[in-house]
């Protein structure tokens, strides 16, 4: 069992020990889909390759490295485990893109569908007593589906655009874990900054025990902010904590979460009965911290506060969509941070649980956003709707995710501007995030094309920074070009929108291309290109300082962090090598901005990275 929970990949619900399933599996390929006929899940021979787990079958990390099209796949692993008396045998699958059936010793055990959401198995029953345990996957992913959220996964065989080579099968931790019968089963926390108190939400397997109570302990720097114990009725514990701390008038208290301060609250959740007897404790964290949008402000814990934000796709070159390893999504945070970013807006894919946690625990923002489908269809609405609201459960209690996106530039609603059905989608995803999640910032339709949102978002690309000036210098500037003008050939809000007091930021722009040498032949040519490392800081310095210097906007999000496949206008290159000094960049991107005067950007000390020096291969 895993000792560690440092790298738990469920890091808001932890037990000590787990099973790590992570490494080489048998594989193969099944492109005429005759394996469920054919009971593969019971035949080990058919397993002809070794593939490492988690990493998709496409990336070299895989050892596999087929970027062709395979629409199914077959895993298969042999591990050692027997339950223990009292308790269950979960099997735990992070992510398998799209549809995934398992098996244990040849019985099914699971069906999940939706490619960027977790499942889990109660496998106690298909267990042998003892010895050699078979778990079998098999994973359906249509490379051609565009009513398939699928994010910026290429449909075609080549990568084309701006879209990427595909992510198919397992590619999040696979892990097994032996739990108490009576046991926690999920939890949520939701913070309120106001009250200064936490809303707990916990569910419990109770199987009837008598007198069954829950202890809750919280704890930051060391001091003990809550002890208490309540009752377990009907399986589900709701109640309040009331926390006691410093002064928190106008956001200042060492109790409050921020990207300058990121103050978790520890956790750690006991089931026990009358007589004091522990039938299951795990480990959790929280932070009390808030955002709103008031009155064309954003607020963050009550005051005015302004977004640095870079575009982050996450992907790379070895694994694509999967961390090449578990280090390398803190290595993620700690760059946008060094870069002087306070946050980052993931691009068309939901990401490990782990990388969030590290924003929770270094102290980064995030604006989480639903990888999209192509087609516009009910089989769409249907897909995309329910594992947006997987989504939602999955990431609800995270500190560090301030904003909801489930729709970016009309992709998935291509008519959305002539078609009610389609507007109706955006308007009930919008309202349905809301339902779920009320604490935190929604943006129905990222960019353009926005029928309700929170933040009105513009992409704009514009090359010159005189342009972003006269577009958003001041509010008059800002409210003639939301009026008249269309960035990027798209009105940016449609008629009967109520966003009068909505804050606005401009949430894609920038996008240079370094081409150095002629290197960028084959790169997209969506954006402009620049021929040497001091045009890219220059161009750099005069479109985030337009932004910058303008009292309308109360944010931005630059285009973007790494270079990713053809579509090389990162900051830093695929392999993660600095394009300019990190420090040069960090100065322009932290400077104070006119719409936040009184913004100062908190010191942060670097993490092991070295700033200007390769962090990958390459």
């Amino acid at each position: 069992m895993h000792p560690s929970t440092v790298d738990h990949p469920r890091p808001q619900l932890t037990r000590p020990e787990w099973l790590d399933l992570s490494g080489p599996w048998g594989f193969a390929f099944d492109d005429g889909s005759v394996g469920i006929g054919e009971r593969w899940s019971r035949r080990a021979e058919v397993f002809d390759r070794v593939i490492e787990v988690p990493f998709p079958f496409e990336s070299p990390a895989s050892g596999i490295g087929d970027t062709g099209f395979h629409p199914v796949v077959w895993y298969r692993r042999e591990v050692q485990v027997t339950a223990r008396p009292g308790h269950r045998v979960l099997l735990h699958l992070g992510a398998v893109d799209y549809r995934a059936h398992v098996w244990v010793n040849g019985r099914a055990v699971a069906y999940h569908e939706g490619g960027s959401t977790p499942f889990t198995a109660d496998v106690t029953s298909a267990l042998e007593e003892s010895g050699t345990q078979v778990v079998v996957v098999r994973a359906e992913d249509s490379p051609t589906d565009l009513r398939q959220p699928r994010g910026k996964q290429d449909w075609q065989r080549e990568p084309h655009a701006i879209w990427y080579d595909r992510t198919s099968g397992i590619w999040q931790p696979v892990w097994l874990e032996q739990v108490p019968e009576v046991r926690v089963r999920a939890l949520t926390w939701t913070p309120d900054v106001d009250s200064r108190s936490l809303d707990l939400n916990v569910r419990v397997r109770s199987d009837g025990v008598p007198g069954l109570r829950l202890r809750v302990v919280l704890r930051q720097h060391d001091q003990v902010l809550a002890d208490d114990t309540y009752g377990v009725h009907s399986g589900e514990v709701h109640r309040r904590i009331t926390l006691h701390g410093g002064d928190m008038s106008l956001g200042h208290s060492e109790m409050l979460w921020a990207p300058e301060s990121p103050n978790l609250i520890d956790a750690t959740l006991t089931l026990l009965d009358g007589d004091g007897v522990v039938y299951d404790e795990v480990g959790s964290y929280t932070a009390l911290r808030s955002v709103t949008a008031s009155r064309g402000r954003l607020l963050f814990n009550g005051r005015p506060y302004y977004l640095r934000l870079v575009l982050a796709q996450n992907f790379w070159p070895e694994s694509h969509l999967a961390a090449p390893d578990a280090d390398a999504l803190r290595r993620e945070v700690q760059l946008v941070k060094d870069l002087g970013f306070n946050g980052v807006r993931l691009h068309q894919k939901v990401e490990d649980p782990r990388f969030l946690a590290w924003c929770d625990r270094l102290g980064l923002l995030v604006w989480a956003e639903m990888p999209a489908a192509y087609d516009f269809s009910t089989v769409t609405v249907e897909r995309l709707t329910r594992e947006w609201l997987e989504v939602l459960e999955r990431d609800r209690s995270h500190p560090c995710v301030i904003a909801w996106v489930p729709i970016n530039e009309s992709w998935g609603v291509p008519a959305l501007e002539r078609a009610p059905e389609q507007e109706h989608l955006v308007r009930a995803l919008y309202h349905l995030t809301k339902a779920y999640d009320p604490t935190r910032l929604v943006i129905g339709n990222d960019g353009w094309e926005q029928p309700v949102t929170d933040v009105l978002t513009v992409h704009d690309y514009t090359s010159s920074g005189a342009v972003l000036t006269e577009r958003y210098g001041d509010h008059a500037a800002l409210t003639h070009t939301l009026s008249h003008i269309q960035p990027y050939y798209r009105v940016v809000v449609l008629p009967g929108a109520t966003v009068t007091e909505a804050p606005v930021m401009i949430t894609e722009f920038g996008g240079i291309s370094l081409d150095v040498g002629g290197a960028e032949a084959d790169a997209w040519g969506g954006y402009g290109a620049v021929h040497d490392p001091a045009r890219l800081l220059a161009g750099y310095r005069e479109l985030v300082g337009a932004l910058l210097d303008s009292p309308a906007v109360v944010g931005f999000c630059w285009t973007q962090l790494t270079d990713t496949q053809q579509e090389r206008n990162g900051l830093v290159t695929a392999s993660r090598r600095p394009k300019v000094p990190v420090e040069e960049i960090r100065a322009i991107t932290t400077r104070v901005s006119a719409a936040v005067p009184g913004d100062a950007v908190g010191e942060f000390a670097y993490g092991d990275y070295t700033p200007g020096a390769p962090t990958g291969p390459g």
